[in-house]
């Protein structure tokens, strides 16, 4: 994975298996540099390594992905952007579910299968 380099988290909240972060995408962010002249966007592998991060310390991983299933880039995001994260743990299949959102609108989601056992020291 790339070093992360985290957004604004404007808040978070969790509630049993799920997590919703807010997030703001600043314009200021490097990872928009040169991905596109024409109109910066976020790129996907950016998208992806924050919903590992974000996910795998929520719910007590380490960061060692197996598989991506399904994963889909709906709609671009933009600099200077307001999304939310919403991430489901799936323990039984060591499986993380994402969405990026706002409202009804769908930037990207897809599942992380995760390779061996959580971390026994949990995020929370």
């Amino acid at each position: 994975m790339i070093k992360s380099v985290l957004p604004n988290i404007i808040n978070q909240h969790a509630e049993g298996e799920q997590c919703h972060w807010r997030l703001f995408i600043s314009g200021e962010l490097a990872f928009f540099d040169g991905h596109f002249p024409e109109q910066a966007v976020l790129p996907g592998v950016t998208q992806l390594d924050w919903a590992v991060k974000l996910g795998c310390d929520a719910f007590g991983y380490n960061a060692n992905v197996a598989t991506l299933e399904v994963l889909k880039f709906q709609q671009l995001i933009l600099p200077n952007t307001y999304v939310d994260l919403v991430i489901e743990h799936q323990p039984q299949k060591s499986k993380l579910t994402f969405s990026y959102r706002d409202g009804d609108k769908r930037f990207a989601s897809g599942r992380i299968v995760l390779k061996g056992a959580m971390n026994t020291e949990r995020a929370s």
